[in-house]
């Protein structure tokens, strides 16, 4: 499991996100939830960046808004620098999150139309009252500098720029009150792939140059070795595996890791025509009725009867390397009561 030390800018423990689903005229006879977040639990150190991948719909999202609490959990905890923010009022919120901000993956809907770029970038400025005036002006001009904009720009609006432009609008935005921590939610996927590599050396500079701390959120395998420290890996509300960037690639221990990666292209047609595709059988459930036990038995090809019944924990198998597959983990079965 994840463990908590002094290095630990942000610790999450066995966070659920459960969505209600209901029925009738009214919509008030519940039928059921959607388990979007399903027991999720890891930590991320200052200054490094975790990178959290899946396919759509693994609730990689809805993770990284239960973490800045834009959603608020069903339960777990959330402890930001030794603070549970599950336990937080809304005003009390307002004040932790000048240090937790987040890109957004659209760069086209996630700005306002009707607003100038520099008064996008200044409004969390306005709002929690840290600049007016000259100061405010040299502040933004300061701000879309550092994301390689011209200052000179700050009076055009977003439908004046490029997505590119754009996302680096958003990320001016987010560096405005100094934080600590960011979620990046695909900030690139919208991207064209040249310009992807721009912003992934972007924000790995601005990492170094302010010690930001990244909650690295993509579905992209290639992007997300570029640029994170660790890697986990979610498969339908739950964590699979969380390893290092090298261990992850180069020994990928739960099957579905092991068939996330072998859907990567490599650069090189002699070893890509030497590689075996790893083709899951069936389609990935319903969050809305996922299976019992381990989520992924239904697809496996190393499941167990036990595996239909029993929720497999994350057992660490030497150097972080996490994985929650008893098979996978060792010869001995390793389950949750």
């Amino acid at each position: 499991m994840s463990t908590h030390n002094d290095h630990t800018l942000l610790y999450v423990k066995d966070l659920v996100m459960h969505f209600p689903v209901t029925k009738g005229i009214l919509r008030r006879k519940p039928v059921g939830v959607v388990k979007a977040v399903d027991g999720v639990s890891f930590n991320i150190a200052k200054g490094e960046t975790l990178g959290l991948v899946g396919e759509s719909g693994c609730g990689k999202t809805t993770t990284g808004k239960c973490v800045l609490q834009l959603l608020r959990p069903t339960s777990g905890s959330v402890v930001f620098e030794d603070t549970d923010l599950c336990a937080f009022s809304a005003k009390e919120l307002r004040r932790v999150r000048r240090k937790m901000q987040v890109i957004f993956q659209d760069p086209y809907g996630s700005l306002n139309p009707r607003m100038t770029a520099g008064r996008i970038v200044g409004e969390p400025l306005r709002v929690h009252g840290q600049a007016r005036g000259k100061q405010y002006r040299e502040r933004v001009q300061e701000l879309l500098a550092v994301v390689g904009l011209n200052p000179a720009m700050a009076n055009r609006y977003p439908h004046e720029f490029s997505g590119g432009q754009r996302q680096r609008i958003g990320i001016a935005k987010a560096l405005s009150l100094n934080p600590s921590f960011i979620v990046c939610d695909e900030p690139v996927s919208a991207l064209d792939v040249s310009i992807q590599a721009q912003t992934i050396n972007l924000l790995e500079d601005l990492q170094e140059r302010f010690h930001l701390t990244f909650l690295f959120i993509a579905h992209d395998l290639s992007v997300v070795r570029h640029i994170s420290d660790r890697i986990a890996v979610m498969y339908l509300g739950r964590i699979v595996e969380i390893a290092s960037r090298a261990d992850l690639y180069d020994n990928p221990l739960h099957p579905y890791t092991q068939a996330l990666l072998s859907a990567v292209p490599i650069p090189n047609p002699t070893v890509e025509a030497r590689r075996k595709r790893i083709i899951l059988p069936g389609e990935v459930p319903s969050p809305f009725n996922p299976p019992a036990g381990c989520n992924f038995h239904p697809r496996c090809f190393y499941a167990k009867p036990d595996c239909a019944v029993r929720t497999p924990a994350l057992v660490d198998t030497g150097g972080g390397h996490q994985v929650a597959c008893p098979v996978c983990a060792s010869p001995q079965s390793v389950f949750d009561n």
